[in-house]
C-alpha cells in the first residue's frame, strides 16, 4: 500500500490552517458584524419599508401607500429646498475644512516642532466639545447683541444678527462647523504626512528647496492618495450636518439653513404643520441617500475614466 506524498500532506495542513485562520477572522469580525445588523441594516430596512406608508409612528393603524410618499416629495419645495442647501453647506465647507487642516497639519508636523503637541490637542478640543452646546455659545457670540456685534461696535460697525439673517446664516453656520471639525481632519492629515519618510524631507534640503517648495512638490503627491480618502469622509460628513443647525437656527431663518437631515427629523418628529409623518420623512431619506450614492457613483466612473485616459496618455507619449 503506497504511502501518501509530504507533498499532499503539507498541502492538506496548509488548508486546514488557512480554515482555522478564516474561522477565526469570522469570530472577531462577528461582534461588529452584528452591531452592524442591528443599528445599521435594521433602521434601513425598516426605513425602506416605512417610506411605503402613510404613518405618523404614533398609531398602530399604517397605510400602505406604495411610491406615493416619494411622487409627494418630487413636488415638494421644502424637500428640495433642504437637499440644495444640504449640497450648498457641502460645497463651503469641504475645500475650507481640507485646506485648514491640512495647512495646520503640516504646519505641526515640519514647520513648527517646539510645542506642536499642546496646539494640536488646543485645536482638537472643539471636535470633542458636544455640538449642542457649541451651537448655543454660538447663538449667543452671532446674536444680534453678541460678542461679534459687541466688537464690530467698537469700530462704528452695525452688524446684522447672523444667525436671523437670511442671507448671513447658512456661511456662519458653515464658519462654525468647520472650526468644530478642523481638528478630526488635521488628525488625519498629521497620518499621512508621517507616512512620509523623512529621507524625502532631508532630499528636498539638499536640493535648495525650502518648506512650501517640499510641501508642494514632493509631499503633496505622496499624500494625494490619502487625502482622496479624506476628502470622501469631509463630504460624507458634511452631507450629514445636523446638530449645529438644528440647536443654532432650527433650520431657519425661513427655511435659509434648513437642511436634508432637518427636513427629515422635522417632518418625523416635530412637524408643525399637523401630525408628524414618518412614513413621509423615511421617503425623504430614502430619496436624499439614493441621490448621495447616485453622485458618488457617477463621481466614481468619471474618475476611473479620467485615470484611465491619463494612462493610456502617458503610454502614447512614452511611446
Amino acid at each position: 500500500m503506497s504511502k501518501p506524498s509530504s507533498a499532499g500532506t503539507s498541502g492538506a495542513a496548509l488548508r486546514r490552517k488557512k480554515r482555522r485562520i478564516n474561522l477565526w477572522c469570522w469570530v472577531f469580525m462577528l461582534p461588529t458584524l452584528i452591531l452592524y445588523i442591528l443599528f445599521q441594516g435594521y433602521p434601513i430596512l425598516s426605513s425602506i419599508f416605512y417610506s411605503t406608508l402613510d404613518w405618523s409612528g404614533m398609531t398602530s393603524n399604517a397605510l400602505f401607500v406604495g411610491l406615493d410618499n416619494f411622487k409627494e416629495l418630487l413636488k415638494d419645495k421644502y424637500f428640495f429646498n433642504a437637499v440644495l442647501n444640504s449640497f450648498k453647506y457641502m460645497i463651503m465647507a469641504v475645500p475650507i475644512q481640507l485646506a485648514l487642516s491640512l495647512a495646520l497639519a503640516y504646519i505641526f508636523n515640519s514647520i513648527i516642532k517646539k510645542g506642536a503637541a499642546f496646539f494640536r490637542t488646543v485645536f482638537f478640543l472643539p471636535v470633542i466639545t458636544t455640538a449642542s452646546i457649541v451651537g448655543i455659545i454660538m447663538m449667543f457670540i452671532f446674536g444680534g447683541t453678541g460678542s461679534i456685534n459687541q466688537l464690530l461696535a467698537i469700530f462704528g460697525i452695525r452688524g446684522p444678527n447672523w444667525l436671523g439673517n437670511a442671507q448671513t446664516a447658512l456661511p456662519v453656520v458653515v464658519l462654525i462647523g468647520v472650526w468644530k471639525d478642523a481638528g478630526t481632519y488635521m488628525i488625519y492629515w498629521l497620518a499621512a504626512l508621517q507616512s512620509v519618510s523623512q529621507d524625502v524631507y532631508e532630499a528636498a534640503t539638499i536640493d535648495g528647496a525650502n518648506k512650501w517648495q517640499t510641501f508642494r512638490h514632493v509631499v503633496f503627491p505622496l499624500i494625494l492618495p490619502i487625502g482622496g480618502v479624506i476628502t470622501v469622509l469631509c463630504i460624507i460628513s458634511s452631507l450629514k450636518v445636523f446638530d449645529l443647525i438644528q440647536t443654532m437656527t432650527n433650520g431657519g431663518p425661513f427655511y435659509a439653513t434648513d437642511v436634508a437631515a432637518t427636513f427629515v427629523y422635522r417632518t418625523a418628529y416635530a412637524n408643525s404643520s399637523g401630525m408628524p409623518r414618518l412614513g413621509y420623512a423615511s421617503a425623504a431619506a430614502m430619496m436624499f441617500g439614493a441621490l448621495v450614492v447616485g453622485i458618488g457613483i457617477i463621481g466614481n466612473s468619471a474618475k476611473q475614466h479620467f485615470q484611465k485616459k491619463r494612462a493610456s496618455h502617458g503610454k502614447n507619449v512614452s511611446s
